[in-house]
């Protein structure tokens, strides 16, 4: 059986969500440069999501060659473990509305890979720090959990990467105020999930406008989704900063918020990928690697994204331990 966090309210309870739903297609900018896109709502085109528990998932089949790269452990195992993080935080990772069932764009990014591998998907749905933790120990295998290409992970990881990363400043609707660069941060409220690169991105900028003579960032930082969308709706928070998808689909979804800015997960000159993950040199990541290319060129990645309104977020080709966040983002 899957492993899972402490037990959080229902998903369709949270998000006032109900089976299948309309979803704007999400996008961000892709510039990478210091000036992040203007915010707003999301853009126009829509998708129908399932949130049942019965995803009917899309499936590819198994290529030989591929499978035969993956570790003989693995293999004589017959299962691919896989590592994610799930919250309501959807489209990424989250939780069907039988509060049990771990749906999304990730489970299923994972499931394709098995897929190719000839392997049976066996998923771990664990806090955000354990999943590090796991691949740390060989615990998991792999993890699936929108996880971005850092040069410091890197010392520590094998990357395959899957997705563009872009991040979104999320705030109450209404509220008035854009956020294109670092001084428009300077003196706000702000939310964040600790060991981000959100978080690094953040404390970057309230560094540098302290350094120019501006007011720090007040950073305040969460777990759960609940609890800063509370702090949101309440004014408690200016701004929370989390994945594009996420805000994106929370805004198309509850119009109680809007995404007032947009930025590269990889920081000033980098675009941000995300990427599967590995412990570094254990054998695993090119036929990681050679997985996403075949579901990439076969079309079922494609219809994966278009699924849960991600498109604008595709790679053509995945890329093998690019170049990452930098340990010094700007």
């Amino acid at each position: 059986m899957p492993s899972r966090p402490a037990r959080r309210p229902a998903t369709a309870a949270v998000l006032g969500l109900t089976a299948v739903l309309v979803l704007s297609a999400c996008g961000g900018s892709t510039s990478g440069g210091d000036e992040a896109a203007p915010g707003g709502a999301p853009r126009k085109g829509t998708t129908k999501v399932d949130l049942s528990p019965d995803q009917k998932r899309i499936r590819t089949p198994k290529v030989d060659s591929i499978a035969a790269l993956v570790p003989r452990k693995i293999r004589e195992s017959g299962t691919l473990d896989v590592a994610d993080s799930a919250g309501a935080a959807p489209p990424l990772t989250f939780y069907a509305t039988d509060d049990e069932t771990v749906i999304g764009v990730e489970p299923d990014i994972a499931s394709l890979i098995a897929d190719v591998l000839g392997l049976k998907l066996r998923s771990h749905t664990v806090d955000w720090a354990n999943i590090f933790v796991g691949l740390d120990s060989g615990k998991y295998d792999a993890g699936v959990s929108n996880i971005t290409v850092t040069e410091e992970r890197k010392e520590k990881y094998d990357f395959a990467t899957y997705r563009l990363d872009n991040l979104a400043f999320e705030a109450k609707k209404g509220s008035g105020w854009t956020v294109r660069g670092p001084k428009d941060v300077a003196g706000r409220t702000i939310g964040v999930s600790s060991g981000t690169n959100q978080e690094k991105l953040l404390v970057t900028w309230s560094k540098r406008n302290v350094r120019k003579g501006l007011e720090a960032t007040d950073i305040k930082y969460y777990d759960k989704p609940t609890d800063y969308y509370l702090a949101l709706g309440s004014g408690r928070l200016d701004a929370y900063l989390g994945p594009n998808p996420v805000a994106a689909y929370h805004s198309a979804t509850t119009g109680q918020s809007e995404i007032i800015g947009t930025y590269s997960g990889g920081g000033a000159s980098l675009q941000g990928k995300i990427a599967a993950t590995t412990k570094k040199d254990n054998g695993l990541v090119e036929a990681l690697h050679k997985a996403l290319n075949t579901v990439i060129r076969n079309g079922t990645y494609a219809k994966v994204l278009k699924r849960w309104g991600l498109s604008d977020e595709a790679v053509e080709t995945s890329e093998l331990n690019p170049k990452g966040l930098p340990k010094t983002n700007s």
